[in-house]
């Protein structure tokens, strides 16, 4: 199967996704991190560093989840078009409410 190039949104959108999973994973290790998600510390630093733009949706569902992120918060953070990547903070509202005291 030939697979077509990435247009430049996707890849910036790629971008986008692997800034806001670093920010969220702060200080946890990416092997912790991808144990705990069920996938391979490779594919994670491989979505991190943009070199996966387009990941498969349960892949980014399973990260999302281990790192306590609302799915429609990481879709409406990546879809932000013009906004510098490295000067954005994880908004609280991505975070999903802890239900440990």
């Amino acid at each position: 199967m030939v697979r077509l190039p990435l247009t430049p949104a996707e890849v910036e959108r790629g971008q986008r996704l692997g800034a806001l999973l670093r920010r969220a994973r702060g200080c946890r290790s990416m092997l912790d991190v991808a144990l705990a998600s069920h996938i391979s510390p490779e594919t994670l630093r491989k979505i991190e560093s943009g070199r996966v733009a387009t990941p498969a949706f349960p892949t980014i569902a399973a990260i999302a989840d281990t790192l306590g992120l609302s799915l429609d918060a990481v879709w409406a953070e990546i879809n932000q078009a013009e906004r510098p990547v490295e000067d954005q903070s994880v908004p609280s509202a991505a975070r999903r409410p802890s239900l440990v005291s």
